[in-house]
């Protein structure tokens, strides 16, 4: 599923004049960002960082839990940590994944970064030190999506090209369980307590896993093509996923929830014949939702109103992560 995408990343920091400051960073290869006069659709300023260093496109971006660090990784196999403030410079380096890194994210606690890529391992590195501290083995293809757990000790759910979904324990060496899929798994996460997993795969289904029994304990159907992301709300309730059917859906995963799951679908972003694993997220406060999307726009939507808030221009090419952070 390694798909080309761009090589610089681009932090935009909006209105100072509000009462909270938002903090954005996505990918670009588009240096005329930097340059004054760029069409805005929103009262957001346009980007005024870009953040060079990468030797190929970026799959992925994250905020450190902090705010104060930005990591990015992708088809260059390195994982670079920026600063976000000053003059953004770059911090930190680290090497080691053979492959495209696919997905990457800090720990809850933002002391380690857990990778998987086109390699067949995931891998968790410590963030003080830079080093890799765990290379994870045992799928037999290219691993899309690996999550963290929220809370306890840290667990890992990875999906992969190789139809399986693998639980790992970040203090062993191997698969502590392995869930098989009839499809490819491009997107995994935990539910709020880890006691469930959420995957999408190429079949179009969001599937939720009972841990204790290993098998699917619902399927919420309604995309009609990949599912290329998923994400936990802030208050676990929810899970949000987008497809590669152009919609972003919101689903209540909560046990006594009603037979139809899906409470929201927003639409105007796009995905296109490159079939990028276009991620997505939620506002830190549960009331705006963003993807990236294949037109070169950023989309943030209020999910109250369905309606979209924000439509960030000036890419270059595909918008493939993207992340909001409140202070």
């Amino acid at each position: 599923m390694a798909q080309k995408r761009s090589s610089e990343m681009v932090v935009a920091i909006p209105d100072a004049k509000k009462s909270r400051s938002d903090i954005v960073a996505y990918t670009n290869r588009d240096k005329a960002l930097m340059q004054t006069g760029i069409p805005r659709t929103s009262n957001l300023f346009a980007p005024i960082m870009l953040l060079e260093g990468h030797q190929g496109d970026i799959f992925t971006c994250e905020f450190h839990p902090e705010g104060q660090i930005i990591l990015s990784s992708g088809f260059d196999r390195q994982i670079l940590i920026w600063k976000v403030f000053d003059e953004c410079e770059n911090i930190g380096l680290m090497t080691g994944h053979t492959g495209s890194v696919m997905e990457a994210h800090f720990s809850p606690d933002g002391s380690n970064i857990f990778t998987c890529s086109t390699d067949n391992t995931v891998a968790i590195w410590d963030v003080p030190t830079c080093q890799r501290i765990r290379k994870l083995k045992g799928h037999g293809n290219f691993v899309n999506s690996v999550q963290g757990a929220r809370r306890g000790p840290q667990i890992l759910v990875s999906g992969s090209d190789d139809n399986t979904i693998k639980l790992w324990d970040s203090r062993k060496r191997y698969a502590t369980a392995t869930l098989e899929a009839t499809y490819q798994v491009t997107a995994v996460g935990f539910n709020d307590t880890a006691e469930q997993i959420v995957s999408g795969g190429i079949d179009n289904d969001v599937k939720i896993w009972d841990l204790r029994k290993n098998e699917v304990l619902h399927r919420l159907r309604g995309h009609t093509d990949t599912i290329t992301g998923i994400a936990l709300s802030p208050d676990g309730s929810y899970i949000l996923t987008n497809s590669m059917d152009n919609t972003l859906r919101i689903w209540d995963i909560r046990p006594y929830a009603p037979t139809e799951r899906c409470v929201k679908i927003f639409s105007g972003h796009q995905h296109n014949f490159e079939k990028n694993l276009l991620r997505c997220a939620w506002s830190k406060d549960g009331t705006l939702v963003s993807c990236g999307s294949a037109d070169r726009f950023v989309y943030i939507w209020d999910t109250t109103t369905r309606q979209i808030k924000y439509k960030l221009p000036g890419h270059n090419g595909s918008v493939n992560d993207f992340m909001v952070i409140w202070h």
